[in-house]
């Protein structure tokens, strides 16, 4: 049964790719509906500000439109979709510097969450982070890149993500403390 809802599910991904490859305005319209709500939390969070979310989100739809063509499955669309959003929001990130002196004998740092920490409390620690730690966490945190893949997404070294990541790590630790200390 649940196989039959994914054939079925699949083979309508499938007509409303295929249709959007012919361009129908409607189809298009599904798919950006489809995806837009996920597409700009990635958007936001990357970018920290909706104005420059909504404007990486509009660039990023534009060149899903164009590219379509060259889905070839490999990923699910939705995958495909969020790779396009988080290069166009690299992108728009170049440029500005955000990278810092790194050391790459840093060893990992990790990050202890009290239980008074809920996720919007998690969400705004980790948007108030700066650009460079922020665009690299999510990366590697959340969106699950490795250290090389996220280099090259960014053009820096892997030792510089992490270096990032580790700084990330621990100045997201230093603003949880703070949140704790309030809550309680």
């Amino acid at each position: 049964m649940a196989e039959d809802v994914a054939l079925i599910s699949k083979l309508a991904e499938k007509e409303l790719i295929d249709k959007c490859c012919e361009n129908d305005r409607k189809s298009q319209k599904t798919l950006y509906l489809r995806y837009c709500d996920a597409m700009f939390s990635t958007a936001y969070r990357m970018m920290n500000n909706r104005e420059d979310a909504g404007d990486v989100l509009q660039e990023a739809f534009i060149q899903v439109f164009r590219d379509i063509r060259d889905f070839q499955g490999r990923s699910t669309l939705g995958a495909w979709i969020k790779t396009i959003v988080v290069r166009c929001a690299l992108k728009r990130l170049k440029k500005e510097r955000f990278t810092v002196e790194f050391n790459e004998d840093i060893h990992d740092f990790a990050v202890y969450l009290p239980d008074s920490i809920t996720g919007e409390y998690l969400e705004k620690a980790i948007l108030s982070l700066p650009e460079g730690y922020r665009t690299v966490f999510l990366l590697i945190e959340v969106e699950g890149y490795s250290h090389h893949e996220a280099a090259d997404m960014l053009g820096i070294s892997p030792g510089t993500s992490k270096s990032q990541l580790f700084h990330a790590r621990k100045r997201l630790q230093e603003i949880i403390n703070k949140i704790d200390g309030l809550i309680r």
